[in-house]
């Protein structure tokens, strides 16, 4: 049985994080989707909880995917959890390169590989900081966020 952890800020969660985590559940007999407050970013909108509760409702449809959040290593939550793969998301050329420098390091000090999972064409534009922005500023970013994302920034900016 392969287990794999899937780790990110998702604040909030979009339809780009989506498609990683189907795709790693169709590959994988468990998908970890784990949340934490990253603090190399800035401008956080909600809290670890609300994260936690609206990936869960966003993956309701996917039954071996579990959702928890923290605020260790990554590798270290790996570890604890039994996991054999870490798994992240590409986007563009700039994610591979943070994110190269990122799974080597963890390779160094765990010994625990990255898998890396393309985006889909039609989500590889979507970023966090740039839906939060714009649901800020009255935009629609429904038709780019799981439902209960879309249902909770609209009732944070009262749209």
């Amino acid at each position: 049985m392969t287990k794999v952890l899937y780790p990110g800020s998702f604040d909030p969660l979009h339809n780009g994080h989506l498609d990683i985590i189907e795709v790693a559940a169709t590959h994988f007999d468990e998908v970890v989707v784990a949340t934490v407050r990253n603090p190399q970013k800035t401008g956080g909108l909600f809290e670890l909880d609300e994260r936690q509760a609206m990936i869960g409702e966003s993956v309701a449809h996917l039954g071996n995917v579990s959702v928890t959040s923290f605020s260790s290593l990554t590798v270290d939550l790996a570890r604890e959890l039994g996991c054999d793969f870490i798994v992240k998301g590409l986007r563009v050329v700039a994610d591979f390169e943070s994110e190269l420098m990122m799974a080597r390091m963890n390779k160094a000090v765990s010994g625990l590989d990255t898998l890396f999972i393309p985006a889909g064409a039609t989500n590889s534009f979507l970023a966090s900081n740039l839906l939060r922005e714009i649901a800020k500023f009255g935009g629609d970013v429904s038709h780019m966020v799981p439902e209960p994302v879309a249902k909770r920034l609209a009732e944070k900016y009262g749209s």
